[in-house]
């Protein structure tokens, strides 16, 4: 059965799908980046101690009050690992792919907007709604990031990508404006600060929730390029196509590289986003004794969401102007610099300032670039399950930063130390990147570099 022809680079649609990134992005910066780390963190804290056993789990050692949210983020993709491929090959038998995105986009919402009620002694149940989300969000992108070859030709993907993370930037932007003076505030309107931050958790689901519908509006449902095997079903279908997934990409080698450095270097930029918050609020406040003052957390990132808007459309201009991989390898050195800085220098809310510039100058050019890139390296018709693999280290969702992260934590009681161990996944997830024939990937998946797909059209 030939598939439902439908129009690429339709203005319309392109816009559907930009708003699921200025939908879903407030979770990514208000709850993941922001909040709920150090929120979480502070519960337990003040139960257990700075750095007390909040689980004993036996022969499988301890969980402490700096290691929670880490080993948490850790945990809600580490099952992703082995759910989101499958979810996504049975999405390319079927005509589900908008279903699915949407199933665990509100599966997400729902998880998030329970994150209201966790206060007290109630950190645990926090962390357990935490993972059901980042699950959940991690779930969703799978299906929004394979519509993007289905919506644009190669030569637009890189704008169109940029793009997306641009809008996701004005978004959670504008969401951190009003965090931040709900919290400088709180006082005066008659709440406590832990009650404003709740708010501003059950506003970030509230936010997801109700501009994606613009998104599953807009968006068309696509007919798969191949039909289920006849006397089979659709979870029969989706495990052989997972198998042959993974057949086909270890014989696709230079897409496979790519996949390997990807899933490196970009769990060292999540690791980064996701643990910003507790490190800074714990190196800059809680190790001097001071209070910590959530809305320089706020503002912090926010700086990160205002310059990364214009660092994602300057990186796409860099990579027309070098190349995709060019742009990429020059953002992971950046990353590297920006690691270094915070372990050797980092002691002032200013120098805090600078260093989250940096990271949102290079955070939406890696980000945006490398989607891009990834997306013309798969085989047609393939696209969900070769993005969830992708997905497995997408935005909120890597795994082994966190653990690397909270483990180093735990054993140096040094956050310090835990972050630039994360160095390691910048510097090899470069060199791998480096030794990778990404036109030849583009060839070997039978597409079209975006020069020629730019010439055809």
């Amino acid at each position: 059965m030939n598939p439902i022809k439908s129009e690429k680079n339709d203005r319309r649609e392109i816009f559907g799908w930009l708003m699921y990134d200025w939908a879903n992005s407030v979770f990514f910066t208000t709850v993941v980046s922001a909040l709920i780390g150090q929120y979480i963190t502070v519960l337990a804290q003040q139960a257990v101690g700075e750095n007390g056993v909040v689980l004993n789990l036996g022969i499988f050692g301890t969980i402490t009050a700096k290691a929670l949210f880490p080993y948490a983020v850790g945990l809600s993709v580490f099952a992703q690992v082995f759910f989101l491929p499958l979810m996504g090959a049975i999405a390319d038998y079927t005509n589900l792919k908008k279903t699915f995105m949407a199933f665990f986009c509100y599966l997400g919402v729902f998880a998030t907007c329970l994150l209201f009620f966790v206060d007290g002694n109630l950190y645990l149940m926090g962390t357990v709604f935490f993972i059901f989300a980042n699950l959940s969000a991690g779930a969703s992108i799978v299906f929004y990031n394979s519509y993007l070859p289905d919506i644009t030709t190669e030569d637009k993907r890189d704008k169109i990508s940029s793009w997306g993370f641009a809008a996701g930037y004005i978004s959670g932007s504008l969401i951190l404006v009003a965090n931040l003076l709900l919290l400088q505030n709180a006082e005066n309107l008659g709440i406590t600060i832990n009650m404003a931050v709740r708010i501003c958790l059950l506003t970030a689901g509230i936010w997801w929730g109700g501009f994606a519908i613009i998104t599953f509006t807009l968006l068309k449902k696509r007919r798969p390029v191949r039909d289920i095997p006849p006397g089979k079903n659709a979870l029969f279908a989706g495990v052989s196509e997972l198998g042959d997934t993974f057949r086909q990409l270890f014989k696709l080698k230079h897409t496979l590289l790519f996949l390997i450095a990807y899933l490196l270097y970009n769990d060292g930029i999540q690791t980064v986003i996701s643990q910003s918050g507790v490190f800074l609020s714990q190196e800059l406040f809680v190790a001097k004794g001071l209070p910590i003052d959530t809305s320089f957390l706020l503002i912090s990132l926010l700086i990160a969401q205002i310059v990364g808007l214009f660092g994602a459309l300057a990186f796409e201009k860099i990579a027309a102007f070098t190349s995709t991989k060019t742009a990429i390898i020059i953002s992971l050195v950046i990353w590297s610099l920006v690691v270094i800085y915070a372990y050797m220098f980092l002691d002032t809310i200013t120098q805090a300032y600078i260093m989250s510039g940096a990271i949102g100058f290079v955070l939406g050019g890696s980000q945006a670039l490398s989607r891009s890139l990834f997306s013309k390296m798969i085989p047609v018709g393939r696209e969900s399950a070769f993005f969830g693999i992708y997905e497995i280290s997408e935005r909120g969702t890597s795994w082994i930063g966190p653990v690397v992260f909270g483990f180093v934590a735990q054993m140096t009681n040094s956050y310090r130390q835990a972050i630039l161990a994360l160095i390691f996944f910048f510097v090899v997830g470069s060199i791998i990147l480096f030794f990778t024939n990404t036109d030849r990937a583009i060839h070997e998946a039978g597409n079209l570099t975006p020069e020629e797909a730019a010439g055809k059209t």
